[in-house]
């Protein structure tokens, strides 16, 4: 079982999403995936921080062990996947979290942070609308979707001129986008948001 979300010692992640080749993910305060850490988790967050990544597994491994459906563990488990490139691992560990907590945004959120690292803008756009729907004051999903809309914006104006090359509003349209968001893929930034805490759900 794990405890209803507190402020104490949250985890937080919170990752904006546009064009990245590589994800950054920030330990900090105040998120509504928030419960109380054990000390194996709190050492395994610093671990991450540390870019330790096989130390910071066992850790949480070593919590799972004991409690197979702490949500926390799993979290942070499927941030040290997304860290070392198991994106694989990383995508079945925050799936089975919407699942299991599906009023949780932050598993919504990191899904769509790896379906944009894949170029699956409209798998990103969906977990980001689902993350929104579980908390609508979660501000840094709404500009993850924004610069999701703006990638969309980008791929369908390039396909116009492929059609029509002569079609300068869709050239004037895709250079706005595309000064946008920046132009060529960039690293993911981190960014903050305050989304209110909500009690968890007790599992064993």
């Amino acid at each position: 079982m794990f405890t209803a979300m507190a402020r104490s010692q949250p985890l937080r992640v919170l990752t904006r999403l546009p064009f990245m080749h590589a994800l950054v993910f920030l330990i900090m305060a105040s998120t509504s995936l928030a419960w109380a850490q054990t000390d194996d988790l709190q050492e395994a967050s610093k671990l991450l921080r540390a870019g330790q990544h096989a130390q910071a597994l066992e850790r949480v491994n070593k919590v799972l062990s004991a409690k197979p459906r702490d949500a926390q563990a799993r979290f942070l488990k499927g941030l040290i996947f997304t860290e070392q490139g198991n994106t694989r691992e990383a995508v079945d560990i925050f799936q089975k979290l919407t699942q299991d907590f599906p009023d949780l945004p932050e598993p919504y959120n990191n899904l769509a942070v790896i379906y944009a690292g894949q170029g699956q803008y409209e798998k990103a756009r969906a977990a980001l609308e689902q993350s929104i729907r579980t908390h609508p004051s979660y501000a840094t999903v709404y500009e993850n979707l924004g610069d999701v809309y703006a990638k969309l914006a980008s791929q369908a104006y390039d396909k116009a001129l492929q059609l029509d090359s002569s079609n300068s509003a869709a050239q004037n349209k895709l250079a706005l986008v595309r000064d946008l968001i920046g132009g060529a893929p960039r690293g993911t930034v981190v960014a903050a948001a305050k989304p209110p805490a909500k009690p968890a759900a007790t599992g064993c």
